[in-house]
């Protein structure tokens, strides 16, 4: 964002310093670029030029002329790397590459198209490669700062180590591949990152199960201990029981069976799977959605960045115009 004020101030600064360098009554002409496309293209064509420019290297103290012909090149590339083709295009990729590992864990498959699947799983990885690169040559150092990138090529990294000797384990891991589709499809980076977002709601929550877990152990022990039943002996084994009634597999035979002896024993489970079991899940659920919520009191970027832009553009223009009122 730093570097996208400064080169809207470096622009604005060239168009006025073209301006006032005019005679009186002659057209002005923008000295950079940018200053030019400001009136002549649509404010969300310039969002989207402005977004891409901030990523090179601080503009503002390089001439535009010194990279003129890299950038160009670099738009190029990001344009087709961003565009949705391509993006579809890997996304096929990623599927018909994660088909392909499916099919090789079948003895039957590897023994009738087994070369056919080794070599869509090389041309599949050498896409991939091939992707990085350019997403790396169009990016650069920026490149990194977003996790996602940083995801997939950790993943496609694991892919080119050696299968072999001590290393063959990492054979197995190339179905990794297959989460490449995660970062490739955007509401599946939003659930991601929600979850993500989610953490550290969760850690509370977790910590709060297993301090009801701890209190209904000790409370089941002092019960049920005298009943007989090894499932309530100790600590260890009481809370193992609580956390199988707490999934909800088998609380209703082990509460049948401790009621022959504690006919009351009915109440324990009943209050136990209210708290630890609905209400808990339940809980999880909503810390998990209110994670994937838009967050009403959070700025809109694009807008304060369109209106950032629009008044750039009435300040050329009124540069534009002072010569020829004077």
């Amino acid at each position: 964002m730093t570097y996208l004020l400064r080169y809207n101030a470096w622009s604005v600064g060239r168009a006025a310093t073209a301006v006032s360098s005019l005679p009186p009554g002659s057209a002005a002409v923008p000295a950079h670029p940018a200053a030019s496309s400001a009136t002549t293209t649509s404010t969300p064509d310039r969002v989207s030029q402005l977004k891409r420019d901030h990523r090179y290297a601080d503009v503002a103290d390089i001439p535009w002329c010194a990279k003129e012909s890299g950038m160009v090149l670099r738009d190029r590339v990001r344009d087709v790397v961003e565009g949705k083709r391509f993006q579809r295009f890997v996304i096929g990729v990623i599927v018909v590459n994660a088909i392909t590992l499916g099919c090789e864990t079948s003895s039957a498959a590897v023994a009738a198209f087994g070369g056919l699947l080794s070599a869509v799983d090389n041309v599949a990885l050498a896409i991939f490669v091939v992707e990085l690169a350019a997403r790396l040559y169009a990016h650069r150092l920026a490149f990194f700062r977003d996790p996602w990138n940083c995801f997939d090529l950790v993943v496609v990294g694991v892919s080119l180590l050696p299968a072999a000797g001590p290393l063959s384990v990492v054979r197995s891991l190339r179905v990794l591949r297959a989460l490449r589709l995660v970062s490739m499809v955007p509401s599946m980076r939003r659930v991601v990152s929600a979850l993500v977002r989610s953490i550290p709601g969760l850690l509370s929550l977790t910590g709060l199960l297993l301090l009801v877990l701890y209190v209904g152990s000790v409370v089941a022990i002092n019960l049920f201990r005298s009943s007989g039943d090894a499932r309530f002996a100790d600590l260890g084994s009481t809370v193992l029981t609580l956390f199988q009634i707490t999934t909800g597999d088998g609380w209703s035979d082990m509460m049948r069976d401790l009621m022959v002896t504690q006919p009351l024993a009915w109440l324990f489970f009943v209050v136990y799977l209210l708290v630890g079991t609905f209400t808990m899940l339940n809980l999880f659920i909503a810390v998990v959605c209110s994670a994937m919520e838009p967050d009403p009191t959070a700025p809109d970027r694009d807008a304060a960045l369109a209106d950032e832009i629009r008044a750039l553009r009435e300040e050329v223009r009124a540069l534009r115009l002072e010569p020829a009122d004077r």
